[in-house]
């Protein structure tokens, strides 16, 4: 009995709430990433490598006014919902910091965690645009695709810093 009322209660739910419950992950997600990339820069050894940590918190301090922006154009608060997801990509970041502090290869680690929250952040960016254009939400899509642009770039940024030296550097320098 209490499979078919939770079943029911499932059915009433659609695409737009599906869309409000990933806005509210990637927003909780956003302010995770606004806590760790600080302590990333922090961590990090090479000035490009802090560098682009630091461009990236800036960045992501603007994707967090975009969130509440489309939350503003659904009349809902702007608020989070755990994402056990981020939460574990992060942890992985910190991992990183604390095993690797001082190694040669901190920074390609450092690098690899960021990327690995970039791919998060495409994904959910990408579905949620594909959403909002299903529901009609122009609006909110094209400021969604904004903050997606800014993590592709971001993705191709990290990617030239570890081809562009920082992944040789570990590796000449555990040598």
């Amino acid at each position: 009995m209490a499979t078919t009322k939770k079943a029911a209660k499932a059915s009433t739910k659609g695409l737009e709430d599906l869309f409000l419950d990933g806005l509210k992950d990637i927003y909780y997600a956003e302010k995770k990433i606004v806590k760790a990339l600080p302590k990333m820069a922090k961590g990090a050894e090479g000035g490009e490598v802090v560098a682009a940590f630091q461009k990236h918190l800036a960045e992501t301090e603007a994707q967090v006014e975009r969130l509440e922006q489309v939350f503003d154009l659904l009349g809902k608060p702007a608020r989070g919902r755990t994402c056990p997801a981020i939460d574990g990509i992060l942890e992985e970041g910190s991992e990183v910091l604390d095993e690797y502090k001082g190694a040669p290869a901190l920074d390609a680690g450092l690098v690899a965690a960021a990327q690995a929250v970039e791919h998060y952040e495409i994904a959910r960016y990408g579905t949620l645009i594909a959403w909002a254009d299903q529901l009609g939400m122009t609006e909110a899509a094209d400021i969604l695709k904004a903050t997606l642009a800014e993590e592709e770039a971001t993705d191709e940024a990290l990617s030239a810093l570890g081809e562009g030296g920082v992944n040789e550097r570990a590796m000449q320098e555990a040598a």
